[in-house]
């Protein structure tokens, strides 16, 4: 079989994936729509032990109510339970996702809205059975159809997203600068080893801070930025800068926070300015 044929075969099998992906979502039948997603309430927190696994996220206990039998359940994150609570404290509300009808098999989401229709795969598969005609394309005709067809939709997304992106940095500058400061300490620091395949070894230290809000919120939180010299942290006090409204949202510089997203925000427009003029010296060379 030429390379012909294996790109016939690869567009038909991820075509396939994406046609019975968006069939389930269209008929409700996807595994995110088949899951149920409610509130959990963290009752209790326990402070992690300096020198442990960050893995696994902050220990907590969560109560929440299955909305289809109304039955109360008291659950805590040992194991792998889903997405790793970073910031915890008592009332926090985080998200529970389970199947429907096994509220044991529970996992923990930091997202607390509705679960969506399970397009993330189907989307995926649809952009490699593109990919396929695009590379035949590049095959047959030369490189500027690669150049074309590949940044073309792309520059037209970020295009499109970039309006957005400007607004949501607005937004993030505008909360920094509503910032609540309050004093903390570092309670904690964490520390991952892993070695890979080579033997060489890398090691990962997280700082754990605890702050109490204005509010009286006492907040538990790793800290993976802002904080020099993490290896020997315990025990320092800092100043905690806070969204009143989520004490999840926190920085401990708040310049060099306002500096990161602008410096981000120059790095998306230079990229999308890149993007585009590959596409349009594809267009002009075909």
């Amino acid at each position: 079989m030429g390379w012909h044929g294996y790109l016939t075969l690869w567009c038909g099998v991820f075509g396939t994936v994406a046609l019975v992906g968006y069939g389930r979502a269209l008929t409700g039948v996807s595994r995110a729509q088949r899951s149920v997603r409610t509130k959990g309430l963290i009752e209790r927190v326990t402070e992690p032990r300096h020198g442990s696994s960050p893995h696994e996220g902050i220990a907590v206990v969560v109560s929440f109510q299955d909305p289809s039998s109304g039955q109360e359940f008291t659950v805590t994150n040992d194991g792998e339970r889903g997405e790793r609570i970073g910031a915890a404290w008592t009332g926090r509300e985080v998200g529970v996702e389970y199947p429907r009808g096994r509220p044991h098999a529970f996992r923990f989401t930091n997202d607390l809205s509705e679960g969506g229709r399970g397009l993330g795969w189907p989307t995926f598969a649809v952009f490699l059975a593109y990919a396929g005609p695009v590379v035949a394309a590049a095959i047959a005709w030369g490189w500027s159809w690669a150049l074309l067809g590949f940044c073309g939709p792309w520059a037209l997304s970020g295009a499109y997203h970039l309006p957005g992106n400007l607004r949501d940095r607005n937004r993030r500058l505008d909360a920094l600068a509503a910032m609540a400061a309050v004093s903390g300490r570092v309670v904690a620091v964490l520390k991952s080893v892993r070695t890979d395949d080579d033997g060489y070894t890398s090691t990962r230290l997280v700082p754990v801070v605890s702050f109490t809000t204005l509010d009286g919120r006492a907040v538990t939180a790793y800290c993976e930025s802002g904080l020099r010299d993490p290896a020997g942290s315990q025990g320092r006090d800092v100043t905690v800068h806070y969204a009143p409204e989520d004490p999840a949202v926190f920085v401990l510089d708040v310049e060099a926070e306002r500096r990161s997203w602008k410096q981000d925000m120059v790095v998306n427009v230079v990229g999308l300015v890149v993007i585009a003029a590959a596409a349009v010296v594809g267009a002009v060379t075909l």
